[in-house]
């Protein structure tokens, strides 16, 4: 297997984490790093600092990537950057013919779906998209047992999701409570859970109707100890009655929950661009939305009904799908940081007449359930021959997982069904999106 030469656009802490650190150790033979790009100097110093084996390397703003082209001649293309930064990246790299990893979602709405799927008909590169959560042992169980036929034709799927008051507040910390950075959590964080969907049962999402609200941050948040913009934890004169800064800490020493992908964050003040990870998750300038109830019309007839809380005292999901010969069940208590013991996840199946059969998956190491580990190996070493039904998602199912979650916010917004393929349409950019498109 012959080495490939790699760039990375948006050297975030996924890009370090998931990508950089990984292609420095398991897969050094087979990937080689030629050059960086990000609008921050700061985030080329702080990977310097991580990986002192890259000092040297080429380095290039948004504005230079053809320049990095041409200068560094790569294979490949990795695009890991805030969620807005990435369609402009992903188009470029096909239309250089050259292949694109990115970080999911893929992009952030409707009209830049149908630029990537455009460029991807039109290249001799492929994008790949890093849904990670298809690769977790019990996921894929999943869609083994569908793919074995122990469901019949699938009706329905009930799947709820929750975060805890750890992770779900987070997002309302950083870039993501912005809509125009990351197209609201409908779109960044539920991709995940409807490209499991979309990916399991193999049928494309039509139509979309949802209610949505912000219940739990933002200014009206019913636990915001002041109501006064503009504060970051780090600085807060009010956060020791702040109950979602408390349960984490004490009143002299702040607590980093353990084996959480989150404590990678670098949230010191003014670490890029005066950018900072802390932001006040009651502050007005929210304007996403942190609770979700939607359902999903397919096109072979099955219907989602999913839901999804930003702020439980849990992590996890719950899970059920029907089917004309039978139904599935799992409930999973993901995170770590439950404060009572964590049952082991099981599948339970029964067929439409029979007996209960409880499924136990082996289960593996590593983030997400296990599944980065695998989901790297199929990026960096190509698909396992042994995998007998296709896992890597390409253009087509990253756009389908951002189409229904803007079809689902624009639901919230006109209380109406949207059409999913209505969102497929050439969009002119306005100035705001223009000066955020600039920024990393």
């Amino acid at each position: 297997m012959t080495t490939k030469k790699y760039v990375i656009c948006g050297v975030s802490t996924r890009a370090n984490g998931m990508f950089i650190r990984s292609m420095l150790d398991t897969f050094k033979p087979y990937c080689e790093i030629v050059g960086l790009l990000d609008s921050d100097p700061g985030r080329f110093t702080n990977c310097f600092r991580k990986f002192p084996v890259l000092n040297g390397l080429p380095v290039y703003a948004p504005d230079q990537f053809d320049r990095m082209i041409k200068e560094t001649q790569p294979d490949v293309v990795i695009v890991a950057g805030a969620d807005h930064t990435h369609a402009d990246y992903i188009v470029m790299g096909l239309e250089h013919h050259l292949d694109v990893i990115s970080e999911k979602p893929m992009v952030t709405t409707g009209a830049d779906c149908k630029r990537v799927l455009d460029a991807q008909a039109n290249s001799k590169g492929r994008l790949y998209v890093a849904f990670n959560y298809r690769y977790a042992p019990v996921h894929t169980r999943i869609k083994e047992l569908i793919l074995e036929g122990k469901l019949g034709t699938v009706t329905s799927i009930d799947l709820n999701w929750y975060l805890d008051t750890y992770h779900g507040a987070s997002y309302f910390k950083r870039w993501n409570r912005k809509r125009l950075n990351s197209g609201g959590l409908s779109v960044h964080k539920s991709t995940h859970h409807m490209d499991l969907v979309n990916w399991w049962i193999n049928q494309k999402p039509m139509e979309a109707f949802a209610y949505g609200g912000l219940n739990y941050f933002g200014p009206d948040g019913e636990l915001n100890p002041a109501k006064e913009d503009g504060r970051y934890c780090g600085t807060c004169r009010v956060k020791h009655e702040c109950t979602y800064f408390m349960r984490w800490s004490t009143r002299s020493k702040e607590l980093m929950p353990e084996d959480d992908h989150l404590t990678q964050l670098d949230t010191k003040p003014g670490a890029y661009n005066g950018y900072r990870a802390d932001a006040c998750i009651f502050d007005s300038e929210i304007d996403i939305e942190d609770t979700y109830a939607a359902v999903v019309k397919y096109d072979k007839g099955a219907m989602l009904s999913y839901s999804v809380n930003f702020s439980l005292p849990y992590e996890g999901y719950r899970l059920a799908i029907n089917g004309t010969r039978g139904r599935i069940e799992t409930k999973e208590v993901m995170s770590k940081r439950a404060s009572y013991p964590i049952p082991e996840q099981t599948i339970e199946y029964f067929p439409l007449f029979g007996g209960k059969e409880t499924i136990h998956v082996v289960p593996r190491s590593g983030g997400h359930g296990g599944g980065d580990p695998l989901l790297l190996e199929d990026l960096f070493l190509g698909a396992d021959p042994l995998r007998p039904y296709e896992i890597m998602a390409g253009a087509e199912a990253g756009a389908y997982s951002v189409l229904t979650g803007e079809a689902i916010w624009k639901s919230v917004q006109t209380g109406k069904p949207i059409r999913i393929n209505d969102l497929l349409v050439s969009h002119e950019p306005k100035q705001g999106e223009v000066e955020a498109g600039k920024r990393q």
